[in-house]
């Protein structure tokens, strides 16, 4: 199936819409950084680098793109369940590999539940390879209010 579908960079007032559409996707894991403020400044950051997709007036698609200064970051890369394998979500990552590669970022990152094997079928048929010599530690920042 092809979808006819716009993408346009995410603003603010797409918030709500997209945040629904993380609520409703298997494999997309939310936290205290994704409320609405947490979502502007990280769009404050990387301006024009994140994306959502519209058929019509119906969002369909959103994925947060950033960037280091030497690494590309993927997050949250979602599409409406009624609107899979139409090629919006390899439009997507097009979109933002093209973005990157502008700034000069040579590598992209993605964070991945290890439970979530749809999401890693389709990482892999994207050419994603997993790294097996790396894990992911983190740790709460202390609030200065303490």
């Amino acid at each position: 199936m092809r979808a006819d579908f716009e993408i346009h960079a995410v603003t603010g007032a797409d918030y709500p819409e997209v945040l629904a559409l993380w609520e409703s996707s298997v494999g997309i894991g939310l936290s205290e950084s994704d409320t609405a403020e947490g979502v502007a400044a990280f769009l404050a950051r990387n301006p024009g680098l994140s994306l959502v997709a519209r058929a019509g007036d119906a969002l369909v698609g959103a994925v947060l793109c950033g960037y280091d200064g030497r690494r590309g970051y993927l997050h949250h890369l979602a599409v409406a369940e009624t609107h899979r394998r139409s090629g919006i979500a390899r439009a997507l990552l097009g979109r933002c590999f093209g973005q990157l590669a502008t700034l000069g970022i040579p590598k992209c990152n993605i964070f991945l539940f290890t439970d979530n094997h749809d999401g890693a079928a389709f990482w892999r048929h994207v050419g994603f390879a997993p790294r097996d010599d790396l894990r992911v530690h983190q740790s709460p920042i202390p609030s200065p209010r303490g």
